[in-house]
């Protein structure tokens, strides 16, 4: 197998760069990259699988907030994120191998409480969601918001969406918040319209 003398510059800057910032992490894969990061926070809480991407400016985070154990933050092999995303957690994030994610992207398992109007929100206590999992292939678009939800493998999550509900495998959802607009249909092999609640819709 011939490799271009691009790929051998790019191989030989990522082995340095997990040479120099393996260390740092709970798990960091070989050939796994992080570009400039804007912030890496809490690290010995991230596993980075081999092959990662990740993009410019984005700000990863496992951070103890709301439980007694250490949060996880995952990035499983092969998957590549975008420029400027946000991946915050206090519990547990999981992204499978060969997620795709667009720039922009904000992935978290809590959110700022406002339930008591005495006091401004930034003096509130974190609330914490359900785990999240990005299954294995999903494909979130650009300015996609995941709030404590889960995507099933293979998805597409349109671009600017707000998913805070679960979306099961082989689905298009789109919007705000996020709704199932097309599944993949197995019996007729084909991805087909579908109801809000993901039934066919029988044309």
């Amino acid at each position: 197998m011939e490799y271009s003398l691009k790929t051998i510059i790019r191989y030989g800057y990522r082995s340095a760069w997990w040479l120099l910032n393996s260390w740092r992490f709970k798990q960091l894969g070989i050939f796994a990259y992080i570009n400039h990061p804007l912030r890496i926070s809490d690290p010995r809480n991230i596993r980075i699988g081999r092959n990662v991407y990740v993009g410019y400016k984005t700000w990863l985070a496992a951070k103890k907030h709301t439980t007694q154990r250490s949060p996880i933050l995952e990035i499983q092999e092969r998957s590549s994120i975008g420029n400027f995303n946000h991946i915050y957690a206090t519990d547990s994030i999981i992204i499978e191998k060969y997620v795709l994610t667009a720039d922009k992207v904000y992935i978290t398992d809590n959110l700022h409480n406002y339930a008591d109007i005495s006091l401004p929100i930034i003096k509130q206590p974190i609330k914490q969601l359900s785990k999240v999992v990005i299954k294995e292939g999903a494909w979130l678009g650009e300015n996609v918001c995941v709030l404590g939800a889960s995507i099933g493998k293979n998805c597409v999550i349109g671009a600017n969406s707000v998913v805070t509900k679960d979306i099961p495998d082989y689905s298009v959802a789109v919007g705000a918040p996020a709704k199932i607009i097309k599944r993949f249909n197995f019996k007729t092999q084909q991805w087909e319209k579908t109801t809000p609640d993901g039934s066919f819709i029988n044309i």
